[in-house]
C-alpha cells in the first residue's frame, strides 16, 4: 500500500490522482491533502478520503473547513493552513509518495522539504524545477530517492530512457502541439483575445498553463525541467511541433535509434506510471494504434513564439535567470488574463525582466524566493509601464 500526499488536490492533476487512487483502492491510500483555496472541493475531498491532515491556503478557510468537518463528525481530521501547512502535508511521517501539483512557486518550499524528508516525489509542478531545479535535484541525489515526472512529456522521456543508459543518449525531443496559434499569422498576434488563447486544441488545463501553451513558454519551461531532471545541456533538449499530440516525447540514442512514447492523452496514465514505478500495472487506458496513420512534425517558429527562445537563454544562464523567467511569466500572463496587456506584451515583459536580472547561483530556497519576489516586482513595473502606454486592453470573450 503506497501512502500518498497531494499538493494541489483540488486542481486537475490532484483530481486525476484521486481518480487513480479510487481505481486501485488496494494499492493507494490518501494520507494528506493540500487543497488551496477551494473550500467546497476541500470539504468534499476530506469527507470522501478522510486524510490525516488537510491544508488550506488561508486561515479563514481552514477555520471554516474545521467547523464543517466537526459538524459532520470528522473532527479527527487535522486542518492546517498556509505555507507551513503545506510543508506539514508534504512531510507527514506516514507519507511515502508526494504528488507536487501546486501551480507556480507556491509549492516550492513544500516540494523541497518533501525531498529533504526522504519522500519519493512525483512532479507535476514544473515551476519548482524551473526556479530551484539545481537545489531540488541535488537534494534528491543526496537522499537517494527518485524524482518522478508526471508532466506527460517528461514522463514519456523517463519511460524511453529505460531503453538505454544515460551515456548512450544523444538528445531528447520534447513534442509540442503548437497551441491554438500555430497557423495564425504573426501579424494577427496583437489582436489575440483571452478566449482565443484559452482554447487549447488538445488539453484541458488551468488558465495560466493554457496561456503558457499558447505562447510556447510552457514548452520552454519543459526544456529547463528536462535539463535538470535528466542532467542534459539545453543544446541536447530539442522541441518539435507535433500537432496530433500522439507522440508525447522521444529519446535519440548515439547509434541513431529513436524511442518514442505513445499513449492516450489522459493524465491519469503518467500519474499511474509515477505512482507504481518501477512496476507497470494493468489499466483500461488504451491507445488506438490506427491513429498513428497521420503524424506531422515541424520546428517551432521562434520569431512568432519568442518565449521559447527566452527559455533557452535562461536555461543556458541558470540561477536567478530561470527564477526570473518563471516569475515574470506568471505576472505577465495574469496581466493578459485581466486585460491589462496584450498577448504580444507577454514576451516583452519577460525579456525586460530577464535583461535586468543578474545570473548567478542561488544557494538556498530562501535565496530563490528572494529572487522570485524581486523579479515579480520588476515585472509588475513593466506591466504598469505598458498599461500607461497602451491603455487598458479589452477583456472581451466574444
Amino acid at each position: 500500500m503506497k501512502r500518498i500526499a497531494i499538493l494541489g488536490s483540488t486542481g486537475s492533476i490532484g483530481r486525476s490522482t484521486l481518480s487513480v487512487a479510487e481505481s486501485y483502492p488496494d494499492r493507494f491510500q490518501i494520507v494528506t491533502l493540500a487543497a488551496g483555496s477551494n473550500l467546497e472541493a476541500a470539504f468534499e475531498q476530506a469527507s470522501r478520503w478522510r486524510p490525516r491532515v488537510i491544508s488550506m491556503a488561508l486561515e479563514k478557510d481552514a477555520d471554516a473547513l474545521r467547523t464543517r468537518l466537526k459538524k459532520e463528525g470528522l473532527g479527527e481530521i487535522e486542518v492546517v493552513h498556509g505555507a507551513a501547512g503545506t510543508v506539514r502535508v508534504a512531510t507527514h511521517a506516514e507519507v511515502d509518495f508526494v504528488v507536487s501539483a501546486i501551480v507556480g512557486v507556491a509549492g516550492l518550499e513544500a516540494t523541497f522539504e518533501a525531498v529533504r524528508a526522504g519522500k519519493v516525489v512525483g512532479l507535476a509542478n514544473k515551476e519548482c524545477l524551473v526556479a530551484a531545479g539545481e537545489l531540488i535535484t541535488a537534494e534528491a541525489r543526496k537522499q537517494g530517492k527518485p524524482l518522478l515526472p508526471i508532466d506527460s512529456e517528461h514522463n514519456a522521456v523517463h519511460q524511453c530512457l529505460r531503453g538505454g543508459r544515460m551515456d548512450e543518449v544523444s538528445r531528447i525531443w520534447l513534442t509540442a502541439s503548437g497551441g491554438p496559434f500555430l497557423n495564425t499569422p504573426h501579424s494577427d498576434f496583437a489582436s489575440i483575445t483571452v478566449e482565443q488563447a484559452l482554447n487549447h486544441p488538445t488539453w484541458k488545463m488551468g488558465r495560466r498553463i493554457t496561456i503558457d501553451s499558447a505562447t510556447l513558454m510552457n514548452k520552454g519551461f519543459e526544456v529547463i525541467e528536462a535539463c535538470r531532471l535528466f542532467h542534459m545541456p539545453p543544446a541536447k533538449v530539442e522541441v518539435i511541433v507535433h500537432q496530433q499530440s500522439t507522440i508525447h516525447s522521444m529519446v535519440e540514442f548515439v547509434d541513431g535509434s529513436i524511442l518514442a512514447q505513445v499513449s492516450v492523452t489522459d493524465m491519469r496514465l503518467p500519474i499511474l506510471y509515477a505512482l507504481t514505478y518501477p512496476e507497470r500495472i494493468a489499466s483500461d487506458m488504451r491507445f488506438a494504434v490506427s491513429d498513428l496513420r497521420h503524424l506531422d512534425f515541424c520546428p517551432p517558429d521562434l520569431t512568432k513564439f519568442p518565449c521559447l527562445r527566452l527559455a533557452y537563454e535562461a536555461a543556458e544562464a541558470g540561477g536567478a535567470r530561470t527564477v526570473a523567467l518563471n516569475a515574470a511569466d506568471e505576472v505577465a500572463v495574469a496581466a493578459f488574463l485581466e486585460g491589462s496587456i496584450g498577448f504580444n506584451d507577454i514576451p516583452r515583459v519577460i525579456e525586460d525582466v530577464l535583461t535586468e536580472t543578474n545570473s548567478g547561483h542561488l544557494e538556498s530556497i530562501g535565496k530563490v524566493l528572494e529572487a522570485d519576489a524581486e523579479a515579480r516586482q520588476l515585472a509588475q513595473q513593466r506591466v504598469a509601464d505598458r498599461k500607461k502606454i497602451h491603455g487598458p486592453r479589452a477583456t472581451s470573450f466574444a
